[in-house]
């Protein structure tokens, strides 16, 4: 068995001390062995990367998607919708509690991932939106914001 165990090691790559022979390496792996330039030689600088942060989509205001989960099997109809920059209403007021909470914890991993926004409508209603979409839970605020007056 010995003589099995050498030659597994042998095909393996895998070489004990005592059968490590450095000019079997040098001979054999010398012929792929790359010339690197020197210092000295002119090299052309490479340019450095340039990662740009994909761009924000837009999304589709004319679309709201409303998902009535009845178990945590819907979430993936949450997350998609949701992923595509699309505003999502959730209500979970079909859905049994235990399941209602991993569903809400799924929502604040997507929204967090996706940079977006949870909101609680009500106690078992929530509105998800994308970075891309602004919203206002008041409007007497929002009115004075844009304000008309003319002075």
């Amino acid at each position: 068995m010995a003589g099995f165990g050498a030659k597994a090691r042998e095909f393996l790559g895998w070489y004990t001390p005592e059968d490590y022979d450095p000019e079997f390496f040098i001979d054999e792996y010398e012929a792929d062995l790359v010339d690197f330039p020197t210092p000295e030689e002119s090299v052309e600088p490479l340019a450095p990367v340039q990662h740009e942060a994909a761009p924000a989509r837009r999304a589709d205001l004319s679309r709201i998607v409303t998902v009535h989960p009845t178990s945590y099997n819907d979430a993936l109809s949450i997350g998609e919708a949701f992923r595509d920059g699309l505003p999502v209403i959730v209500n979970l007021s079909d859905m049994p509690e235990d399941e209602a909470r991993r569903i809400i914890d799924f929502i604040a991993g997507l929204t967090f991932a996706l940079h977006g926004f949870a909101e609680r409508v009500t106690n078992r209603v929530f509105l998800l939106s994308p970075q891309s979409i602004e919203v206002t839970n008041d409007a007497v605020n929002l009115r004075r914001s844009r304000s008309f007056d003319q002075d």
